[in-house]
């Protein structure tokens, strides 16, 4: 007996374990996969890695604030992708989706200057030639559509003019209006001298709209649906007419006060396109990948202006960052009545990052930090060059929105523009101001 009882307490001790090893084996595996999960989020060529950034920084950015929509994609995939708030954001109704459109606001400009380089690819115009040779009477001897393209024209913006030096502002204006107000008031228009500097000015691209109507015998919108819109299956967006008022989504004030509809809106060009975000990375992807011959785009993304040293410039259409460790980041922002607009491309990277909104919230042009996510575009902080540090405002400290529109409510709204306030260096070329609540 004494005998058998080591063999028995063994079969015994064998039978418990064997009873305890799913259990032990169930809690190895979820380790195992947890594990797995974290080297996979700091693992920087994992797309893990980067969603966590990104949501992070959203998170932390926009908390419940925002009232639009975010994409950031890596290679043409989204990485990251978000839709909050609504048409208006005062109703918690319409909510805003993947399929909603956005006023683009200046990123319009995006467009308007590669259909013009299109119609160059193609022989139909030469962006040499001086404008005089496409619309005629064109007042301004010397300039000619690649000035146009890159702000060197010296014509201030029409925004700015037009109302000061007697435009009915009861009367709706269009791009027509704006060439022959410029044709009969010449005199008392500040122009300044062609190509002598950059000068950010909207008239450059209502008058190009109205080039790519001469030259392609088509309304710009119709040139734009067929040659960009329908063959890359942005079926959601559109420019801007009367027919589509009932549609348009509405702007607004942060305070949550609605912008009216005013004498400046039905210019287009420079403004008036409705896009999403997710038709924009179509736009981005297509210019990546063979809708425009290198050489056309290699002139496009170069920088023009050299006056004052700096990492700002602008190409054709196409704002820039050219930094002093050989890196650039082009992109475009956008601001008319409450539409901001943010549309940013790491072209070495190839990683796109797009925000838009309809409130007034200028924490739209923040998403740029995420900038050094994917690359060294020296805007961290901290200086060590981890990737898991290169945002500092990752942690931000963020304010309530009562704080937000107590600020706000301090500065003065009567002044709005198409663009960020690096464009307002252009309002030095004239001393009026319109009153139509833009600048």
């Amino acid at each position: 007996m004494l005998r058998f009882i080591p063999v028995s307490l063994l079969a015994i001790g064998c039978a418990q374990l064997s009873d305890k090893q799913p259990a032990l084996l169930a809690q190895t595996n979820a380790q195992t996969t947890l594990s797995a999960a974290n080297a996979s989020a700091n693992n920087p060529d994992s797309a893990d890695y980067y969603i966590s950034l990104v949501r992070g920084f959203v998170d932390t950015t926009f908390g419940d604030h925002l009232n639009g929509s975010i994409l950031v994609a890596r290679k043409g995939q989204v990485l990251y992708e978000k839709y909050a708030g609504f048409s208006n954001p005062r109703r918690p109704e319409d909510s805003i989706t993947a399929n909603t459109p956005f006023h683009l606001a200046s990123v319009s400009k995006t467009f308007t200057g590669m259909a013009v380089l299109k119609l160059w690819e193609q022989g139909k115009l030469n962006i040499d030639d001086p404008v005089s040779h496409y619309l005629p009477n064109f007042p301004c001897a010397g300039v000619t559509v690649k000035m146009l393209l890159n702000h060197r024209s010296g014509i201030p913006k029409y925004d700015h003019y037009m109302g000061s030096l007697g435009w009915n502002r009861r009367k709706i204006m269009n791009n027509q209006d704006v060439l022959d107000f410029l044709i009969t008031n010449r005199k008392k228009i500040p122009v300044g001298r062609p190509d002598r500097g950059f000068s950010y000015s909207n008239t450059n691209y209502a008058l190009l709209a109205l080039i790519i109507e001469k030259v392609s015998g088509q309304f710009y919108g119709d040139y734009l649906k067929h040659t960009f819109f329908d063959s890359l299956g942005m079926r959601d967006s559109y420019v801007f007419t009367r027919a589509d008022s009932a549609r348009s989504l509405p702007s607004f004030y942060y305070s949550g006060r609605p912008y009216a509809f005013d004498y400046l809106d039905m210019v287009y060009g420079d403004k008036n396109i409705y896009s999403t975000v997710r038709d924009l990375l179509k736009w981005d992807q297509a210019l990546h990948n063979g809708l425009f011959k290198q050489s056309t785009l290699d002139a496009a993304y170069s920088p023009y202006s050299f006056e004052k040293p700096g990492t700002h410039n602008y190409g054709l259409g196409w704002r820039m960052y050219v930094l002093k460790n050989g890196k650039k980041l082009v992109y475009h922002n956008g601001w008319w009545h409450g539409n901001r607009t943010a549309f940013y491309r790491l072209l070495d990277e190839d990683v796109t990052i797009i925000a838009l909104c309809n409130n007034d919230a200028k924490s739209i042009y923040t998403v740029k930090e995420m900038a050094d996510y994917f690359g060294d575009y020296m805007q961290r902080t901290d200086g060590d060059g981890y990737a898991d540090n290169r945002v500092a405002r990752t942690v931000r400290k963020k304010s309530s929105k009562k704080q937000m529109i107590a600020k706000a409510k301090t500065k003065s709204y009567k002044k709005r523009s198409t663009t960020t306030s690096y464009a307002g260096k252009a309002a030095r070329t004239t001393k009026t101001t319109s009153k139509s609540g833009k600048k």
